[in-house]
């Protein structure tokens, strides 16, 4: 089975830097400063579970890119979409799969119309990365996560053939039959956690220390809830409970990469995954001010950006 990986930054960088490692026939697609980065000191990979330096990992860029692959996975940013898109789309066949790892759900629309709804599968990731100065992917904690599958909730040879390869990169992936459902719940989480850090400026634990800040962080977590519930797929009881206890966890010092990219004054997804979610929340008729409020904030940081 051939994956191509579009990027060779962080999450790009660490999944297919561990397949690679597991002897997966993996390419990663990059452009030119990413591939002479790669030329010369490999892809290195520092990791509480283990380092990493895979010499020459197998590169392309997109003018020279002329094979059809089996998997496509796709980690960008919402904002960076169209280009990827264009730079892979050659290597997107008859019976490719691509596996979108994007926040929120309205890559799959724009995937679909490109692609076909056949060959875009449904996909999400935990794992906390980043590339340092030396351009090492760097793995900030044992968190790793990979889950993908059918979006009707069957389960194919080609989800068990990926599967099978993913297994052997050791990174905690996983073949789901509910895949359109843990999708929503990790944009509820996301919107939640993103729309009050970033509307805020701070971490968790310092909103909860000011007054009135739990039930500011919960009401905003209501409001994700509800509009996923309108749609069909409201989180359930577990999961709720479980990123509730997240949220609210004194003393936490947990942001959004959202807020993180704010501070380094780098480009948000405002539009993906709190827009998103405020425009089916109108088209409901749910109320949610909270977050029609942390959008507003980001799109007029958008403005001076």
């Amino acid at each position: 089975m051939r994956i191509l990986v579009v990027g060779a930054g962080a999450i790009g960088g660490y999944f297919g830097g561990r397949m690679l490692q597991a002897g997966a026939d993996v390419t990663f697609l990059v452009r030119e400063r990413r591939a002479a980065e790669l030329a010369a000191a490999g892809l290195v990979i520092r990791s509480p579970l283990g380092d990493v330096t895979l010499k020459n990992p197998p590169a392309v860029q997109a003018d020279k890119l002329a094979e059809q692959f089996d998997v496509v996975l796709l980690s960008c940013k919402a904002f960076d979409l169209d280009d990827a898109i264009k730079s892979f789309a050659s290597a997107v066949g008859p019976n490719t799969a691509i596996i979108p790892l994007l926040n929120g759900m309205r890559h799959l629309d724009t995937l679909d119309a490109m692609f076909g709804r056949e060959r875009v599968l449904g996909g999400l990731c935990a794992i906390a990365v980043t590339l340092n100065e030396k351009r090492e992917v760097v793995h900030l904690q044992p968190l790793q996560s990979l889950t993908f599958g059918e979006r009707d909730g069957t389960t194919s040879d080609r989800v068990r053939a990926i599967a099978d390869v993913m297994e052997k990169g050791d990174f905690g992936s996983k073949a789901s039959e509910e895949i359109i459902q843990e999708m929503w719940e990790k944009w509820v989480f996301l919107a939640s956690l993103a729309g009050a850090t970033c509307l805020m400026r701070s971490s968790v634990g310092h909103i909860l220390a000011a007054r009135g800040g739990k039930d500011f962080v919960l009401g905003m977590l209501d409001e994700c809830s509800a509009t996923a519930a309108a749609e069909g797929h409201g989180p359930r009881a577990a999961y709720l409970e479980r990123i509730r206890g997240m949220l609210t966890a004194e003393g936490s010092q947990m942001t959004a990469s959202m807020f993180r990219d704010i501070k380094a004054g780098a480009p948000v997804e405002a539009d993906h995954v709190i827009g998103d979610l405020v425009a089916r929340a109108d088209a409901a008729k749910v109320p949610v001010p909270k977050l029609r409020t942390a959008y507003t904030h980001l799109k007029a940081y958008e403005r001076q950006w």
